[in-house]
């Protein structure tokens, strides 16, 4: 169409797989949960401290993880689907956390008022990760911290070049997941320091999201 405008079947239809996609998403996550996933998601979110926030929650496999004592603690999802599952996973009147409907890209938090902002397999998934990393700039405090992980581009060329090959049916079918982003290098890029970084894979998971990277990026000092 001239206009631009996305025709009402293909909206339906993408509506219709956003529903699948999140009534799928824990069962094709399971292996690999069991296979260190999990392991890891609960070394990540040990570090989380104060008014922690957290981007594209999903259906809030991270949740378990958190540690008691936190100030205050946001889920974040834009994904109606996702977003019931979140909220069923998070109980009914439980007080553990909340759950907002924002995008990575508009964060409605006021600057510098986050201690905590966590990543776990978003910063693959937004369709541009700049915007997401100055928000996530800007709502940290100083000092604050960026706890991420992320499954990236393959160092192997030849899972580079498969990962290029099937990036375009992959994000159909991934909800918008980038297989071949260099997610790394866009972290360094930003007004973050990386303080610690760790590479893994993501066993019994498809050869073209198993290179995860893991670490900790803090907020240099405001002047």
């Amino acid at each position: 169409m001239s206009s631009g405008a996305v025709p009402a079947a293909a909206v339906e239809g993408s509506g219709l797989w956003a529903r699948v996609f999140a009534a799928l998403y824990d069962p094709l996550l399971w292996w690999g949960e069991r296979s260190g996933m999990a392991d890891r998601r609960r070394d990540l979110l040990g570090r989380a401290r104060g008014r922690t926030v957290e981007l594209g929650s999903g259906t809030g496999l991270n949740l378990r993880y958190y540690p008691d004592g936190l100030d205050e603690l946001t889920l974040t999802e834009p994904e109606a689907a996702m977003r019931t599952r979140l909220a069923r996973r998070l109980g009914r009147g439980s007080d553990r956390a909340r759950v907002v409907d924002a995008s990575a890209e508009r964060l409605p938090f006021a600057d510098q008022t986050v201690d905590t902002v966590v990543s776990t397999l978003v910063l693959c998934t937004v369709a541009d990760p700049d915007p997401v990393l100055r928000e996530i700039e800007r709502v940290l405090r100083s000092r604050g911290q960026l706890l991420f992980l992320e499954h990236v581009r393959a160092e192997s060329p030849r899972l580079a070049r498969w990962q290029d090959r099937l990036a375009g049916p992959w994000r159909r079918f991934a909800e918008g997941c980038h297989c071949n982003r260099a997610t790394l290098e866009l972290i360094r890029g930003r007004g973050l320091e990386l303080a610690e970084v760790r590479e893994a894979s993501w066993r019994r998971m498809p050869p073209i999201v198993r290179p995860l990277i893991m670490g900790v990026a803090t907020k240099a000092v405001s002047d």
